[in-house]
């Protein structure tokens, strides 16, 4: 069903003063909002997906490549195709928690996560960090991830918030073989 979009401002009784603002209502992200996949609480033994991805097969996982400390999964909700994490093993929430070794392959892995994603779907460009806190939006602020959002000139439209469609062109296991295959170290695992 597509949303209804009008230049005029809707009158809604009871609920508020008219203001002149369209607005544009995304009811699909709930799911995440609510806490969908989050854990129950701080400790690895809380549920954190992020604890007991690593138990998974790469398949069932969306695991793209693991390391000796680290490891690069898909994002179950991704803002772009190829939206990947990377994330310590181990639990620690802040990044001053991660020891040096951890630091470098996390620096590592994001690098190589360039690559792949350069290599199998061209991106343009990248948005790379990190949500320290639930405060700073961190939707599982008790695993320490990174992100890396591959982008391409034009990708950011309305299709999902209008017409309801995310535009990913690849199923999640799709994209996890596509980016296993070319990432960087792939050939010697």
């Amino acid at each position: 069903m597509l949303a209804r979009m009008t230049t005029e401002p809707e009158q809604q009784i009871g609920v508020g003063s008219p203001d002149a603002f369209q607005r544009l209502w995304t009811p699909h992200r709930m799911a995440y909002i609510q806490g969908e996949n989050k854990p129950s609480g701080p400790g690895a033994d809380d549920g954190c997906p992020f604890c007991s991805l690593p138990a998974k097969s790469d398949e069932d996982g969306l695991i793209i490549a693991r390391g000796e400390r680290v490891y690069a999964v898909l994002n179950l909700y991704p803002y772009n195709g190829g939206h990947l994490m990377v994330v310590p093993f181990r639990h620690v929430a802040d990044y001053t928690e991660l020891d040096d070794a951890e630091t470098a392959e996390l620096a590592l892995f994001t690098k190589q996560a360039m690559t792949a994603l350069r290599a199998a779907s061209g991106a343009h460009g990248f948005n790379i960090g990190m949500n320290q806190g639930g405060a700073a939006g961190a939707g599982i602020a008790a695993h320490l991830h990174q992100h890396v959002v591959p982008r391409w000139g034009g990708d950011t439209n309305f299709m999902p918030v209008i017409g309801h469609t995310k535009v990913l062109p690849q199923l999640l296991g799709d994209t996890r073989a596509m980016l296993a295959a070319v990432w960087p170290d792939a050939a010697a695992s």
